[in-house]
């Protein structure tokens, strides 16, 4: 017994000395980060230049949030033609044209807030990934721009 413990704590202390963590790195996270703008900028929807997709900060710079820790952060607008009549319905296609874009293209796990349902004053998308760990938010604005997406690395180690 007294072998298995010795042999399990030697296995804990070989594997934290050659950097087997669960924690990814900033550059797993950050290059994460970097395919997701990618996609966002050559899927087919964002591509076409009626919707106006600006990228207002690109994942490519650390920004220091914890003691030796750094994040990354994208942000991004885009715009949605106005295709119905009524508020409601608008956002209704717009958030539903970013929510499978999240889902789809970007995939991204949605977490549903039905207080967003019918609101005419914007709506909130809130989206994650686990592996790495990147939030992201979408503002669904009942003005130009439509879309004013944010997404974050978690507070990682270089």
């Amino acid at each position: 017994m007294r072998f298995a413990r010795l042999t399990v704590v030697g296995l804990a202390l070989v594997m934290a000395a050659s950097g087997c963590t669960s924690e990814p790195s900033l550059k797993e996270a950050a290059a994460e980060l970097q395919k997701d703008t990618q996609r966002l900028e050559t899927d087919d929807v964002f591509k076409n230049s009626l919707k106006q997709l600006h990228i207002l900060q690109r994942p490519d710079k650390d920004i220091r949030c914890d003691k030796g820790k750094f994040k990354r952060v994208f942000r991004a607008t885009a715009d949605y033609e106005r295709k119905t009549p009524d508020m409601d319905g608008h956002l209704d296609l717009a958030q539903g044209l970013m929510e499978n874009t999240l889902v789809q293209v970007l995939g991204y796990r949605l977490e549903f807030d039905s207080s967003q349902m019918d609101a005419e004053d914007g709506r909130f998308i809130y989206g994650t990934k686990k592996d790495p760990e990147i939030k992201v938010i979408v503002y669904i604005s009942p003005e130009t721009p439509t879309w004013r997406l944010y997404a974050v690395t978690a507070c990682l180690s270089p």
